[in-house]
């Protein structure tokens, strides 16, 4: 079953040569009844120009643009998939804009037009850095209102986990400080060409109007940075770089010096962070 009138992706994976590199982190999501499925996660797309990164030989971006997207701008590192991108972008006349380049080293905004959504099967070797880069931008709210992304399940969980799960950590508190995160969808290694070792998952970045509490962000990182460095360690050993007094800091953030770090959810970090962005804490 096709989603548009285009060659199936195993046709024009065979006439364009598009063999997967390992180097680019690339696994092709060849079902288009899947690729559809994924786009429609994103929300409405209607109204909405999409950033994708790594579209490869463009089964996603298909699904986006069947699902309605008004334009899909996609950056791709790889040469040999262009060709195969200009063949969807003639299907659909002024709806699809093509990038070659890094997208680590892109700036696609003057290609966007808000209200913006980014959806993208990212490729495994840049997925965590651009996923940070897109939570901390100079100032917040940021100029897209979703993010729906396919990581390796380890870091989606790691996106999603909660407080006393062995994948909370830094990424869980990033994500869920400026957004609503969920996974909405899970595929096993046999979905994609090549298979890759691991599980896959979907998942879904609502961003927030503001952060869930208050904290300067620069604070908050080099809080949760030094934390989670050293995990196995009590937080009074942990953070005693930050502060002279971090005991009297845990305690007016409502955290005992002898906890870990996988213990302290999101509102008790930030108070944290606040407490030492303030100066000395009082010990009274």
């Amino acid at each position: 079953m096709s989603i548009d009138n285009l060659p199936p992706l195993r046709e024009v994976i065979a006439a364009h040569d598009l063999r997967a590199k390992k180097a680019l982190g690339q696994n092709f999501l060849l079902d288009l009844n899947l690729t559809a499925k994924i786009a429609r996660r994103a929300g409405s797309l209607a109204d909405h120009d999409v950033l994708e990164i790594g579209p490869g030989p463009g089964g996603l971006t298909r699904g986006l643009l069947a699902e309605g997207a008004r334009h899909v701008l996609a950056v791709e590192k790889d040469p040999r998939c262009l060709p195969a991108l200009q063949q969807i972008a003639q299907a659909h006349p002024g709806r699809l804009t093509v990038i070659e380049g890094d997208a680590l080293d892109i700036d696609p905004l003057a290609h966007l037009t808000p209200p913006i959504r980014i959806c993208a099967n990212l490729p495994y070797n840049v997925g965590t850095e651009l996923l940070i880069r897109w939570l901390t931008p100079p100032a917040w709210p940021p100029v897209w209102e979703t993010l729906t992304l396919m990581f390796q399940r380890e870091v989606a969980q790691r996106i999603t986990a909660a407080p006393g799960s062995r994948a909370y950590g830094r990424l869980a508190l990033l994500a869920q400080w400026r957004c609503e995160a969920r996974i909405v969808m899970d595929l096993p290694p046999e979905a994609f060409t090549p298979s890759p070792k691991v599980s896959s998952a979907v998942v879904h970045l609502t961003a927030l109007p503001e952060p869930r509490y208050p904290a300067d962000p620069a604070v908050l990182e080099r809080v949760v940075a030094a934390a989670f460095n050293q995990r196995r360690k009590m937080l009074r050993a942990a953070l005693k770089s930050l502060a002279p007094d971090i005991e009297d800091h845990l305690r007016a953030a409502g955290i005992a010096p002898t906890d870990r770090a996988e213990q302290i959810d999101l509102e008790r970090f930030c108070a944290l962070a606040r407490s030492l962005a303030t100066g000395p804490a009082s010990s009274g």
